[in-house]
């Protein structure tokens, strides 16, 4: 489409978006005896082309000799009215190859609000929008990402969903459809779907049945008997055996994270029960120290960077993190190749910081430094289980600023279960004082405080509860606005309530919710994640003729017994002990990280040879003193920790 395509290029914005040409970037082999995956991400290039998993899938499918690989991003809007116009589809970036012309159109869903987009581009293919519309010659429409640990919102638009590790996953499909494709599609779609649902980890949405009563969702159930009633999602159990990206992607435009990614290791143990990616990525699986080392040296010699990021959901948690960064520290200054090098560690939790790892990191270019404290009182952190104490987080920020760092930013959520407003304002008096250890140590330090309304995410123990409306998370906002007006050195950063609104119905719908996407879609609501294109309003609209109750989706709060619509998936968690966590948040109790203490069985480590050690009956430090908020239909007295490990064994 190449021909076609460039005269377009002058006319829009950003055109480097579309050419390709990366280093790094594969020659895939396209041919009949080769299944064609085009890797989609359903938001621009600069946004999608620094995904580590879409890179990872696209270096292993062309490592293989029966598949190709290519990518694609979604369009922006001025592009997307030429193509329409021109009659030209969705295209490959690598080849320019139209996305027709695939076997597979899969997309990486990392965010809720690039459902309308996933449509978008689905259309722009030339493909039917429903999956109940395609026909045996059309490619396969797929999606993998932590979003679909709830895929049912898009139920009727995916023809399979892959739920957790793909490394491995992706294998498995491609031999299915390779077989099915030299036989000459016998069995046709549906028989390669029924077959694709037989898959660990593969969950096809037309091979279930949502049943539905008195308006609410009572099961989800297999329409056939070789369907598994649940889909257990796949883990790669030791991420040395994929050392991957080999090759990253480096972009000839401005992209965000432009830097070098290596995966220091994959899931979280320290149990944030508002933290979707650290329950549905257990168990934690540490890359080897060497291996990170060969990938830092390696990729920063190949790419040119200077910039290279170690990155996990708690990276300062990585057994001998000063070494590894010491070691890339030492490694980027003795090369005459690379320059001077800026180390990052993204997702640092603070009662992990050390004044040794700022050393470390202050030897190398300095940036900025991202702190969560998540919650500005301790009350709230043991509600939501992150652990770290005042203390903790001034040490971390002192011991930053004493070794020449001027800049933090503090990440924070509003709208959290059991939430008052002096939880609220303990926010803002954190980050005054964060500027006055500064001035210890450095002229005009400065603190960004980040504040984003909680979600309660599928999956984790807070997905019984109702989220604060709209009207409450811009009081909230208001109240913390009204409080840092004059603090000097403060600045204070929001996300838009009303998009939370969206993010919470989309997150926890069922298949109902489908139709509403397909309504925002077809009257222009694309990019809804960006904020010059994100519009409440065509979302009310759509849910109100689509006889959708925005407010039972969101904002109430849920029963133990009520069927959720993800239940007959898996994320390797026990659902009681989901919901015994839950009633230990309301409780306040905390649970410190099952790493170094005794296991919990939450469920998580079955099936890879690690020894469950039943854990004391001793409640943690915390005590138990509730809240006098009872949220459940029982209102039980929380079980404590032998009787809950007693329960799953006996489960």
């Amino acid at each position: 489409m190449w021909q076609q395509l460039e005269p377009l290029l002058p006319r829009v914005s950003k055109p480097a978006r579309y050419i390709g040409s990366e280093g790094g970037m594969q020659t895939p082999r396209h041919g009949p005896d080769v299944v064609s995956w085009l890797l989609t991400y359903p938001d621009t290039y600069e946004i999608g082309l620094p995904n580590q998993g879409l890179q990872i899938l696209y270096e292993i499918l062309n490592e293989r000799s029966d598949s190709a690989a290519e990518r694609a991003y979604a369009p922006w809007t001025d592009l997307e009215a030429l193509m329409r116009s021109s009659g030209l589809p969705l295209f490959s970036v690598d080849t320019h190859r139209s996305a027709a012309l695939f076997d597979v159109i899969a997309f990486n869903l990392s965010a809720e609000l690039t459902y309308t987009n996933v449509l978008n581009c689905i259309d722009l293919a030339g493909v039917a929008v429903r999956s109940a519309e395609r026909s045996d010659s059309d490619p396969l429409v797929g999606a993998g990402g932590h979003c679909t640990y709830n895929p049912e919102p898009l139920a009727d638009f995916l023809d399979f969903v892959v739920l957790g590790d793909g490394e491995e996953a992706v294998g498995d499909i491609t031999a299915v459809l390779h077989e099915w494709k030299m036989s000459g599609r016998t069995g046709g779609r549906f028989g390669v779907l029924r077959e694709l649902a037989s898959l660990s980890g593969v969950y096809v949405p037309s091979m279930y049945e949502a049943v539905y009563r008195n308006n609410r969702l009572v099961a989800i159930e297999p329409r056939y008997p070789d369907v598994p009633p649940v889909v257990e999602k796949r883990t790669v159990a030791d991420l040395a055996d994929w050392p991957y990206p080999k090759s990253q992607l480096v972009p000839l435009t401005e992209v965000v994270h432009d830097r070098l990614n290596v995966e220091v290791f994959r899931g979280c143990t320290r149990g944030c029960r508002f933290c979707q990616a650290g329950m549905i990525t257990r168990p934690v699986r540490e890359r080897p120290a060497e291996q990170v080392r060969t990938m830092v040296s390696d990729g920063l010699r190949r790419t040119g960077y200077d910039e290279v990021a170690l990155t996990s959901l708690s990276t300062a948690d990585f057994s001998g993190i000063e070494q590894v960064v010491a070691d890339t520290v030492n490694s980027a200054v003795n090369s005459a190749d690379c320059g001077q090098v800026s180390v990052s560690l993204p997702s640092l939790r603070v009662d992990a910081f050390t004044v040794g790892v700022a050393a470390q990191i202050q030897r190398a270019r300095r940036t900025g430094l991202t702190f969560a404290p998540e919650a500005g009182s301790w009350r709230m952190r043991m509600v939501i289980n992150k652990l770290i104490t005042n203390d903790d987080l001034y040490s971390a920020v002192e011991s930053a600023y004493s070794q020449g760092w001027r800049r933090m930013k503090l990440y924070f959520l509003t709208g959290l279960p059991t939430e008052t407003d002096p939880d609220t304002l303990g926010i803002a008096e954190l980050a005054r004082n964060c500027v006055e250890l500064g001035r210890r140590h450095v002229r005009s330090p400065s603190v960004t405080v980040s504040v984003g309304g909680f979600v309660p995410k599928p999956f984790t123990p807070f997905q019984w509860f109702g989220q604060n409306t709209v009207v409450e998370l811009r009081r909230k906002i208001g109240l913390l606005r009204d409080d840092l007006r004059r603090a000097k050195g403060v600045q204070l950063k929001w996300h838009d309530p009303a998009a939370t609104l969206v993010e919470g119905l989309v997150s926890r719908g069922d298949r109902r919710l489908g139709a509403v996407i397909e309504h925002v879609w077809r009257n222009g609501g694309t990019f809804q994640e960006w904020s010059e294109h994100f519009d409440l309003g065509r979302w009310q609209t759509a849910a109100e003729a689509c006889g959708v109750d925005i407010d039972s989706y969101v904002h109430r709060h849920r029963n133990s017994d009520e069927v959720l619509p993800w239940d007959h998936l898996s994320a390797g968690l026990h659902k009681d002990f989901l919901w015994q966590d839950w009633r230990d948040a309301l409780n306040e109790v905390g649970l410190e990280d099952c790493r170094w203490t005794p296991c919990y069985d939450c469920g998580a480590c079955t099936g890879y040879g690690i020894e469950h050690v039943v854990a004391s009956a001793v409640p943690p430090a915390g005590g138990s003193q509730g809240t006098g908020m009872d949220l459940s239909s029982d209102g039980a007295v929380p079980v404590r920790l032998l009787q809950r490990s007693l329960a799953g064994a006996a489960k």
